[in-house]
């Protein structure tokens, strides 16, 4: 099977790239902005006839598309996210390839949910911010393309390789730098959000299954249970051997208004309805999220 991977070096790509190269049946190409990649295209200014030309020459079987931006403005978010696709969907219809297409949605297109529910693919999509809009522009350009295409709606992804300025990634660093200075307790806000964090190398594997799939449409990709933030702090700090306290700045006890540290716009609850990746993909999420949060913690203890 050829495979061309888009984005192959962010967060998520590079994940997904291990795991087709892991695959003795997969033939990968790798196409994106560095200078690692097999060929280097941009596709937020990249033509859509020159990738048809380049997937006319490779005639690839699958297109996965971890490419896009999760920070910015909106007319960036757009053009990484939005535009880019218009690209892909358009140059695969020009393209004789008749490659099917895995695009890698998320969670933020969904927005605010109501605490205590699954959102399941059939909930009416209010994003909160423009990066949910620009990704729910995306998902609609797919989905309304014609093509052999599902688009893979991923949760919070956690794990190795988590960016540092990401809110588990923060904590990790805030918590790296207590214990490095000897502190006893590390204060914190936005604990009381909740998420439902999956770990990348599942998100992978998810995207491998959805390569072989025939399903179409969106699928949320996650695990069905929400944690709360603070939950997940406390799991870190076990895993870290931080033995201090954790004193929440923004406890409604004191007063004190919540804080939302999560820059996704969907407020302070979010939890996937998985039934469908199960159903449709035979997938199931494998690693538990102390696994995760150990592997974000020993890149965080590397740090200098």
């Amino acid at each position: 099977m050829r495979v061309l991977l888009l984005g192959a070096n962010g967060y998520l790509g590079r994940f997904v790239a291990d795991r087709l190269l892991a695959d003795p049946a997969v033939q990968l190409t790798a196409l994106g902005r560095g200078d690692d990649a097999d060929v280097r295209f941009d596709l937020a200014t990249g033509s859509p006839g020159a990738l048809t030309r380049f997937l006319n020459a490779v005639h690839p079987g699958v297109v996965i598309n971890c490419a896009g931006a999760t920070r910015g403005g909106a007319r960036e978010l757009a053009r990484h996210n939005t535009v880019a696709v218009a690209t892909v969907c358009e140059s695969l219809r020009r393209s004789g390839c008749g490659a099917r297409l895995v695009q890698l949605g998320c969670s933020s297109e969904y927005g605010p949910s109501q605490p205590g529910s699954s959102t399941a693919e059939d909930a009416v999509p209010r994003p909160g911010g423009p990066y949910g809009v620009s990704k729910l522009a995306a998902t609609e350009l797919v989905l309304g393309s014609g093509l052999d295409a599902i688009v893979l709606r991923v949760f919070s992804p956690v794990g190795p390789g988590t960016p540092a300025g990401s809110p588990l990634g923060r904590l990790a660093e805030a918590m790296r730098r207590a214990m490095q200075s000897g502190d006893n307790e590390l204060k914190l806000t936005g604990l009381g959000v909740q998420r439902d964090f999956v770990d990348v190398r599942d998100v992978a594997r998810a995207v491998h299954a959805a390569s072989l799939s025939a399903a179409q449409g969106a699928v949320n990709i996650g695990t069905g249970r929400a944690v709360r933030l603070r939950d997940a702090a406390t799991l870190l700090a076990r895993v870290a051997g931080f033995g201090g306290a954790l004193h929440e700045l923004d406890d409604p006890h004191l007063g004190s208004p919540p804080a939302y540290p999560y820059p996704d716009g969907c407020g302070s609850w979010q939890q996937a309805d998985v039934r469908t990746a199960r159903d449709r993909l035979g997938w199931r999420p494998r690693i538990g999220l102390e696994e995760s949060l150990a592997d974000i913690w020993m890149e965080a203890a590397c740090r200098i």
